[in-house]
């Protein structure tokens, strides 16, 4: 496991054991959802600019950081 990985699972985690099942319903909002699917368009037809190429890379770190802790609560609440 890297560094990274590491630092990932560490803080799905803590926002895991927060509230689990706050964290299961948690939801990008319909506005979110339009721009990353805009992003993913855009990438595939014209390519982006730098700083989009940036603004979808954080997204994919934050689906990424949400799904672990969305994992990590729905272990939570099957140990209850």
């Amino acid at each position: 496991m890297t560094t990274a990985q590491a630092t990932y699972d560490s803080v799905a985690d803590f926002i895991a054991g927060m509230n689990p099942q706050r964290i299961l319903e948690l939801r990008a909002t319909p506005e979110m959802q339009g721009r990353l699917e805009e992003l993913i368009e855009k990438e595939k037809t014209a390519g982006l600019t730098a700083a989009e190429k940036d603004e979808l890379d954080h997204y994919i770190v934050l689906e990424r950081l949400i799904r672990l802790a969305k994992a990590r609560a729905l272990f939570r609440l099957s140990r209850k």
